[in-house]
């Protein structure tokens, strides 16, 4: 059978929850030819009245917290609640194809056969923290597809944090017991965004460590000023293996979701999400265009080899490019 070849044949059959056409749909969104793009833009106008109801879950933690571990844990038990999951795990990508280098299908190997759930390694592109460039579009094409949790997965801890919490509704941050120092180099910043954080691995003879590392993440959430007046992040205990502590990791999720709904917080957040989207668009279509632009381009060589000889200096430099459109006779 020959690929659909027009929008509206890959827009019905992510409404009809065809997971062959959502991940044709998805490459189509991560694709940078500038055909697929006008046609992504397409796509995603149609599918958007049909998005907005799921949960928006991100996760992140430090290397070695076991997150795949847990996220397959947590998406298993909610398969058996009745719920369809996706999971958008943002990759490292290689510094040479682009590509992703992490396998996730691989390290969740009980949930990806579940006809209830759709997991999709997304290359991050070299953006900021590893955050994959189009993570949004790819979660609002599942949503559309009828999937009603979206789990984000982090690389780790860094600056990718600021990105995922300004995209999903609930940020749950998973630390380790019994690693040297409690706090782990945490930053100031991620527990700022938490809403959340799990201890994860309470079991067996790591329980009663995994107790005290919560109670000294308890203490450092404390003097942090929560960022909203209706939620203070709590600091939970779970173990994927035993399942200990999973369901009470998605209680406190609905938990949230209930107050930030009921105090009118919820909707303010997801108005600036969208705003957040649209800034982003923004910012990446006019550097598209500007670097397009053919006196840029004529420009630009003559100007990064002037500063590689140290004959200009960048500021310089930079500024002349950025106002040449304003000046096209300058030299």
């Amino acid at each position: 059978m020959h690929p659909p070849a027009s929008p509206d044949d890959y827009i019905d059959g992510v409404l009809k929850g065809d997971r062959r056409l959502l991940s044709k749909t998805i490459t189509i969104i991560e694709s940078a030819l500038g055909g697929h793009k006008d046609m992504a833009r397409t796509i995603l106008d149609q599918l958007l009245p049909h998005t907005g109801k799921a949960v928006r879950l991100g996760i992140t933690g430090v290397p070695g917290v076991g997150k795949s571990t847990f996220i397959e844990s947590l998406g298993m038990a909610l398969i058996h609640k009745g719920h369809k999951v996706a999971v958008l795990a943002v990759d490292p990508s290689s510094t040479r194809s682009g590509g992703s280098i992490m396998a996730d299908k691989t390290r969740m190997e009980q949930l990806s056969v579940q006809a209830d759930a759709f997991i999709r390694p997304s290359p991050s592109g070299g953006t900021l923290g590893g955050v994959a460039r189009k993570t949004r579009e790819t979660m609002l094409a599942c949503e559309a597809a009828g999937f009603d949790v979206m789990i984000v997965e982090t690389v780790g801890v860094g600056q990718s944090e600021t990105a995922v919490a300004s995209m999903v509704d609930f940020f749950l941050v998973l630390m380790l017991a019994g690693a040297g120092d409690e706090l782990q180099g945490i930053k100031k910043g991620v527990l700022e965004l938490a809403d959340a954080i799990a201890i994860t691995k309470a079991d067996g003879d790591n329980v009663t460590k995994a107790k005290q590392a919560a109670r000294a993440y308890a203490s450092a959430l404390h003097l942090l000023s929560p960022a909203s007046s209706n939620w203070s992040p709590p600091v939970l205990t779970c173990s994927a293996l035993s399942q200990d502590g999973v369901d009470d990791v998605w209680k406190t999720v609905l938990d949230h979701r209930e107050r930030m709904q009921a105090s009118g917080e919820f909707d303010i957040k997801r108005r600036g999400q969208a705003l957040d989207w649209f800034q982003t668009l923004l910012d990446e279509g006019l550097r598209e265009r500007f670097m397009r632009h053919p006196d840029i381009v004529k420009h630009l060589p003559r100007c990064q080899r002037a500063v590689a000889r140290g004959e200009t200096a960048p500021t310089i430099a930079a500024s002349e490019l950025l106002f040449f459109l304003d000046n096209p006779k300058a030299p």
